[in-house]
């Protein structure tokens, strides 16, 4: 009994690890369902039942679509029926939230007083990104580094990598200053245009970049100081300037 679990242990953890590599584009319609029904038939071969299922329905579409008591007739458990009858359900759920939840829209205006309470009570310098689609929704927000009380890593590697697992489009990158300072230094605008240029390899626009300190938030994009390049920067009253060094 124990070398059946095993193996059927072994072969999801190939599945997933097969889809997490390559996507669910190289899966055979059977064996989409087969991993479906991963989770609603603990440890036992699954492969053969999607089989079965869409030997009988004809398609995947058509085992889900299948009415719940034909289902059951078939010989499949309540547990199993209802995952199936549950799944199409789900997705409309996901697809409307996707679609239209407003609240997944960044509204610049209002970024400001976020990023304030965000980093309320924070004593060391900490970098946060928000990634964007290409309609401004928001795919994934949080902190990427954390450092001492008057200094902190920008990851680029880092940052870049998630912009790319989320398919990102927009970044909006922000730190603070503890010390209540809310004005940029040199390492923060080299930091900025090496980002720029990082994300702008990948195709994805690095929107602005904002530093908090206390109740002050200051946008280079809006200080007109989101230089692309180092000479740009060079270029500028805030290069050797001793009040952004």
């Amino acid at each position: 009994m124990a070398t059946k679990k095993s193996e059927h242990s072994g072969h999801r953890n190939r599945m997933r690890k097969k889809f997490l590599e390559y996507g669910i584009d190289i899966f055979e319609p059977h064996e989409v369902l087969e991993i479906l029904l991963f989770y609603a038939i603990p440890m036992k071969d699954t492969n053969s039942v999607s089989h079965r299922l869409i030997d009988k329905f004809g398609s995947i579409s058509a085992v889900i679509d299948a009415p719940y008591d034909l289902l059951v007739d078939y010989g499949l458990s309540d547990n199993v029926a209802f995952f199936l009858k549950f799944l199409p359900e789900a997705w409309a759920v996901y697809k409307n939230d996707k679609i239209n939840n407003k609240n997944r829209i960044i509204d610049t205006d209002i970024l400001p007083q976020k990023l304030i309470n965000i980093y309320f009570s924070k004593k060391v310098e900490m970098a946060y990104i928000i990634l964007l689609d290409s309609h401004f929704k928001e795919l994934y927000s949080g902190f990427v580094s954390k450092g001492s009380a008057n200094t902190t890593e920008i990851n680029i590697p880092s940052i870049c990598e998630m912009a790319v697992r989320y398919s990102a489009k927009l970044v909006i990158l922000a730190h603070n200053h503890p010390s209540g300072c809310a004005q940029p230094s040199k390492s923060d605008f080299l930091a900025t245009i090496n980002l720029y240029q990082a994300l702008k390899n990948l195709d994805i626009l690095l929107m602005d970049h904002f530093l908090v300190a206390d109740e002050n938030v200051m946008s280079f994009y809006d200080e007109g100081c989101l230089f692309k390049t180092k000479n740009e920067y060079m270029e500028s009253k805030f290069y050797n300037n001793p009040l952004y060094l």
